[in-house]
């Protein structure tokens, strides 16, 4: 079965360039575009893996990460941070808050595939 990623990110043109690639390389991708569609979407579609933008409306990417590691049902899945903001302070919260890696933009498109890979691969 393929693995499922869920892409979050208030950016429209980044959703889009995303889940091209991630298609591209075999998995199954579904996009939200704010926090509140994110968490709906992880509960609902139970992806393997979040890419999770930090400055979103509604619920930011911590918010978002925390609501999900506060949820037993939710500790497999694993997330990726994405922010503009690549300062050291964010990263150690994002991570503090539970996520599984955090990747500043701008990035490139084979160091989120490699990430997602490395993440994934049984």
């Amino acid at each position: 079965m393929d693995k499922k990623i869920l892409i979050v990110d208030d950016e429209p043109n980044i959703l889009l360039s995303l889940d091209f690639i991630i298609q591209k390389a075999g998995y199954q991708a579904q996009t939200a575009a704010d926090g509140e569609e994110a968490l709906e979407q992880i509960k609902q579609w139970q992806p393997d893996l979040v890419l999770l933008d930090v400055n979103m409306p509604k619920l930011d990417g911590f918010e978002v990460c925390q609501i999900v590691r506060e949820n037993p049902a939710l500790s497999a899945v694993k997330i990726i941070m994405l922010t503009a903001k690549g300062r050291q302070v964010e990263r150690e919260k994002g991570l503090a808050l539970g996520a599984d890696d955090y990747v500043s933009k701008p990035f490139s498109t084979q160091e989120i595939i490699k990430k997602i890979n490395d993440f994934l691969d049984e």
